[in-house]
């Protein structure tokens, strides 16, 4: 009588744990690696913190662009030449009463 029963031995359970770590390996690359989810998520909102900076900088610009066309030598503002004196110098007018 031949007794033929099937051992499978090591061999197939070393190759198992070989692919398990391996996937293991690269589920984990791809949420916390690098390029992986966490990462992309954080470049996004870093992202969106930078184009609202990018905003006001862009408003802050054109308000300085208006100013200084406004008091460049084609088009003066008297009003807004009158504020930036008053301003930087100290200025007033002769018939304006100061508070303190």
């Amino acid at each position: 009588m031949t007794n033929s029963r099937t051992t499978f031995g090591i061999t197939p359970l070393l190759i198992f744990s070989v692919f398990l770590l391996m996937g293991a390996y690269f589920v984990f690359a791809a949420v916390q690696g690098d390029y992986g989810i966490f990462r992309r998520v954080q470049v996004e909102a870093e992202i969106e913190t930078l184009r609202a900076e990018l905003d006001t900088l862009e408003a802050q610009v054109a308000e300085m662009r208006n100013k200084t066309r406004r008091l460049s030598d084609n088009y003066l503002d008297l009003d807004l030449l009158d504020v930036q004196a008053r301003l930087t110098l100290g200025l007033m007018r002769s018939d304006e009463i100061l508070l303190r």
